[in-house]
């Protein structure tokens, strides 16, 4: 399903979630809902060594990770600090929750929505070429992914570990999703425990998790 451009500094992962029912219809999970407050008790703790190492990997192909392009785990913990992480859907919800705590950026895509690549795997990650940009909410509003690593269909980039974009979000009526663990090789195995951490909330709500 996935194809992955060389990376000297990325541990990527990456797994398929099937709902039992339309998105929109699924209740998150007390579990999940718990974990989207900064001091519910979580099995690991995001700290200034991941961010730091989370930040040098958006840097590698030249993309600035700061301001208003702070990688999405970033913005969570200042969101959650605030008050603001309030639920969406409980894929999201679950994203949030695991990428809160762990520090790592996660990426969630409605797999129907992509478009598949002409030849190889569907879909592919790598960096994006300079002048690269796309819409990344409701508002219309873009970002500058030149440099960044991404997410992409046929399409072009549709996410990344900053803000992914809008063309492929989810939407109340979606049954399939991809999520996207940005790790970092620095981190040793944190990528592989978030994913497991993060596919154990899913399946305790009654979704059905596939590796990629």
């Amino acid at each position: 399903m996935l194809a992955l451009d060389p990376h000297p500094l990325l541990a990527l992962g990456a797994f398929t979630t099937t709902l039992p029912a339309p998105i929109g219809e699924v209740p998150t999970s007390a579990e999940i809902l718990a974990l989207l407050h900064p001091d519910a008790p979580a099995p690991m703790a995001s700290d200034d060594a991941t961010r730091a190492a989370i930040r040098d990997l958006l840097r590698h192909g030249g993309f600035k990770p700061t301001g208003r392009s702070k990688p999405a785990s970033e913005y969570l913990l200042k969101a959650a600090a605030e008050g603001f992480l309030g639920p969406i859907n409980v894929v999201v919800d679950a994203c949030n929750a695991a990428s809160l705590h762990s520090g790592l950026p996660i990426s969630v895509v409605d797999l129907d929505r992509t478009v598949p690549l002409d030849s190889g795997p569907p879909l592919r990650v790598g960096i994006a070429p300079p002048g690269a940009n796309y819409v990344f909410n409701a508002s219309g509003q873009a970002i500058d992914i030149g440099g960044l690593l991404c997410l992409f269909d046929r399409e072009g980039p549709c996410a990344n570990a900053v803000k992914d974009a809008q063309r492929t979000k989810t939407t109340p009526d979606t049954r399939r999703t991809l999520s996207i663990v940005w790790g970092s090789a620095a981190l040793g195995d944190r990528t592989e425990r978030v994913v497991a951490w993060y596919r154990a909330l899913l399946e305790r709500a009654g979704a059905t998790t596939l590796s990629v």
